[in-house]
C-alpha cells in the first residue's frame, strides 16, 4: 500500500529536526519507509528531492553542508530547531476562544484535520484553550465541493489549475486555465477568483460548476498576469453573486413566493392582485438568481437586468426543447 505524501514529509521533517548532524540521503533512504520502498535510485532521487522542495515550501529552512569540515561537498541535510521556531505565542482569552471557535468550524470541512492539529500546537505552547462557553454556539463551514482540496493546494503554492467549467445554462463544461488569487464562501456556496488565461482577464468561478478534479500545473510554471497588491475577494464574490455594485433593481414578486428575495430586500411594497414590488441591491450575477423563480418573479427595471433574465429563461428552454429532441449530446 503507499504510504500518503503527508506522512512521508513528516517523516522527512522530523528526521532532520532531531538529527545533531547533517543526514546523508542514503540514511534518509534506509530511515524513512517510503524510501525503502522505492524501486530505483532513479524513482528515489526524485522523489527526495520534490519532497526537499515541498518541506522548504512550508517555510522550513533545510541547510546542506558535511559533518567533515576538510570535505568540500555538501552531501548531507539538516534542520536547525533554533532557526524554524517561531517566537511565543501569547493569546488573550478572546483571541484563543475566537481560535477554537474557528476551528470548530471546519470540523466538516477539508481543513478539520489542520484546524485541529493547529490548537494541538497552541496547547503544546502553553495557550490555554477554553472551548466550553462555546458549545451553544456551533457555526459549520462545509466545503463538500470535490474541487475545494485540489485548489486550496494551487492557492497555497501559488500555481496555475486546469479544470473544466460550465457556465449558468450552459450544456457542455469547457477547459480553463486559471491562476488562483484567492477563495471565499458566500451564502453557501464556494467561489474561486483568479486570472483565466482563456479569456485573458480576472474571473469569478462557482466551485460546485467545476465538472472534473482540477489539475495543476508544473509547479515551476509561474503566473502570467500580475497579482494586484489587493484582492478584494469577499467583495468580487458578492458582486458575481449578485449582491451590490450596480444599483437598485426593482422586481415583482407573487404573493407568497420569492422568501430569500424578500429577506436581501431593502423595501416590499404591496403591489395588488397577488403582487409585491421589492428593491433590492444587485450586481453582476443576479439575473441568474432571479431566473430560478420562474414565473414568480418580474423584473421592473433596469432594462438590462430584466433582458439578462429573460434571456437566460429562454436559453434554459431552448435548452430543455433540445435535450427532449436528442439534440443535445449528454455525458
Amino acid at each position: 500500500m503507499a504510504i500518503p505524501k503527508q506522512e512521508r514529509l513528516v517523516s522527512l521533517v522530523m528526521c532532520l529536526l532531531a538529527a545533531r548532524r547533517y543526514v546523508t540521503k542514503e540514511e534518509l533512504r534506509q530511515s524513512i519507509e517510503s524510501y525503502r520502498l522505492c524501486t530505483s535510485d532513479e524513482a528515489f532521487d526524485r522523489m527526495f528531492e520534490r519532497d526537499k522542495d515541498d518541506v522548504r515550501e512550508l517555510g522550513f529552512i533545510v541547510e546542506t553542508g558535511a559533518n567533515d569540515p576538510l570535505i568540500e561537498s555538501a552531501d548531507g541535510y539538516r534542520i536547525r530547531p533554533e532557526m524554524n521556531a517561531l517566537p511565543p505565542v501569547e493569546l488573550d482569552p478572546e483571541e484563543a476562544a475566537a481560535l477554537a471557535l474557528a476551528a470548530g468550524a471546519w470540523q466538516q470541512s477539508a481543513l478539520a484535520g489542520a484546524a485541529t492539529g493547529a490548537l494541538y500546537k497552541l496547547k503544546a505552547a502553553g495557550v490555554e484553550i477554553d472551548s466550553a462557553p462555546l458549545t451553544s454556539v456551533e457555526p459549520r463551514v462545509t466545503a463538500r465541493e470535490p474541487a475545494f482540496g485540489p485548489l486550496l493546494d494551487a492557492l497555497r503554492t501559488r500555481r496555475p489549475i486546469q479544470f473544466a467549467y460550465r457556465r449558468s445554462g450552459a450544456a457542455e463544461a469547457t477547459a480553463r486555465v486559471v491562476e488562483p488569487w484567492g477563495m471565499s464562501c458566500w451564502r453557501g456556496r464556494w467561489y474561486l477568483v483568479g486570472y483565466s488565461r482563456d479569456r485573458g482577464e480576472q474571473r469569478v468561478f462557482r466551485l460546485d460548476r467545476i465538472a472534473d478534479k482540477p489539475k495543476p500545473k508544473p509547479l515551476k510554471e509561474q503566473f502570467q498576469a500580475q497579482v494586484p497588491a489587493k484582492v478584494d475577494v469577499r467583495g468580487q464574490v458578492a458582486r458575481f453573486a449578485g449582491e451590490g455594485g450596480e444599483g437598485i433593481a426593482r422586481i415583482r414578486v407573487r404573493t407568497g413566493a420569492g422568501f430569500p428575495l424578500r429577506a436581501r430586500a431593502s423595501a416590499v411594497i404591496p403591489a395588488g392582485e397577488g403582487w409585491d414590488e421589492l428593491e433590492l441591491s444587485h450586481g453582476h450575477g443576479l439575473h441568474h438568481w432571479l431566473a430560478e423563480f420562474g414565473p414568480d418573479v418580474v423584473v421592473l427595471e433596469p432594462p438590462h437586468l430584466r433582458a439578462a433574465v429573460v434571456a437566460q429563461l429562454r436559453e434554459a428552454a431552448g435548452e430543455t426543447s433540445a435535450h427532449a429532441s436528442g439534440q443535445v449530446k449528454v455525458g
